[in-house]
């Protein structure tokens, strides 16, 4: 049964999305209408950050399937801690969307000073142990400027986990799926989900949304349930971490095949080449980023420069794109299809780049079990 939270954020969320036409719950067929109902059922609610990729359906079902089986199934984890994760990487990536969803869910669950600092996203000033250096962790991941060094809000990469092995799967998965989301969410939704509001009314508005968001957190989806979303597909190298545990191998493998293929058929392969080679240095924008980004896509054709654009930005500045550089890419006669499907690649590109040197890291560093 859906609850009437559910039913009311349909309408709600899709004020949330730009740049595309939001497909409605009632108007959804085919694939499309199965994720949506799986998300209202294991999520309670339509959330946009999966929503907006409606035009292109593989992609959706792909991006609900990593965040379903990272996020949203018990773990070894907890939930908490995984908000926390997904808060902490949200901040690295410049996303104040997933940072307030994300931190207003972690004081919806937790309460105290801790949950606090999260929301506000001081994470230096978490008290507890563990939950620090586990923010502290997943801050790490996301070096993506010239030489290497830490984006604002991020620390050097090499941090000790506060994890053993047998939670590597849980938390790498939940940091690559929010690379990948935060991404998506920057160039496709507002900058905050919740209503704008004077600074005094802010406190108990967040107080109410904390209290629902910690609400929603505690459904338990069974595991592997949306298996059949997709078909099935080999594990690539990349994601060699979530081998310890099936189901969420089995879902990023189905979903970067599905991301794969979604860059086959919409990213001209000099444009993919291009992504491949500046993420192998994490290359990203420097002071100037309108220079970076003319030399960048220097070698490609006219025609695919609107695609390179947006998807080098999409996998290293996606805070930067712009009205104009979409209106370029669809000026070129690209349509809402085209238009999910070559950011959702670059920045599942990105975040795989990302996991896989997480994972990498590892090695070598004793953790505690």
């Amino acid at each position: 049964m859906v609850s009437l939270f559910a039913r009311m954020t349909r309408k709600v969320g899709r004020t949330h999305i730009r740049y595309l036409t939001p497909v409605p719950f009632d108007a959804a067929t085919g694939p499309v209408a199965e994720v949506y109902s799986e998300m209202e059922r294991d999520f309670g609610m339509l959330a946009p950050p999966l929503a907006l990729h409606a035009p292109s359906p593989s992609t959706l079902a792909a991006t609900w399937l990593m965040l379903r089986e990272t996020l949203l199934v018990p773990g070894l984890l907890g939930r908490a801690a995984k908000e926390a994760v997904a808060a902490a990487v949200s901040s690295v990536n410049q996303c104040p969307y997933c940072v307030d969803v994300h931190g207003t869910t972690v004081a919806g669950l937790l309460r105290g000073a801790d949950a606090r600092a999260i929301a506000a996203g001081h994470f230096d000033d978490v008290a507890d142990p563990r939950l620090q250096a586990l923010t502290r962790w997943a801050r790490s991941g996301g070096t993506a400027s010239p030489g290497g060094t830490a984006l604002p809000g991020g620390v050097p990469a090499g941090v000790p986990p506060p994890f053993g092995p047998a939670e590597v799967p849980e938390a790498i998965g939940v940091a690559v799926t929010f690379h990948y989301i935060n991404r998506m969410v920057n160039i496709f939704l507002s900058d905050s989900p919740l209503p704008p509001v004077p600074g005094p009314a802010r406190t108990p508005v967040r107080f109410v949304a904390a209290r629902i968001l910690g609400r929603l957190a505690s459904l338990a989806p069974h595991p592997a349930r949306s298996s059949d979303l997709l078909p099935e597909a080999p594990l690539p190298a990349d994601l060699a971490w979530a081998a310890g545990r099936p189901a969420i191998a089995a879902a990023f493998a189905r979903a970067s095949a599905a991301m794969d293929a979604a860059g086959a058929r919409s990213v001209p392969e000099p444009v993919r080449q291009l992504v491949a080679d500046r993420l192998a240095t994490m290359d990203g924008p420097g002071p100037d980023r309108r220079a970076w980004l003319d030399a960048a896509v220097g070698t490609l054709s006219e025609r695919d420069r609107p695609a390179g654009r947006l998807a080098l930005l999409a996998a290293l500045g996606s805070y930067l794109v712009t009205d104009a550089l979409v209106a370029d890419f669809r000026a070129a006669g690209h349509g809402e299809q085209a238009l999910v499907e070559v950011t959702a690649w670059a920045s599942m590109a990105a975040a795989r780049s990302i996991g896989d040197r997480l994972h990498r890291d590892l090695t070598g560093i004793a953790v505690d079990s």
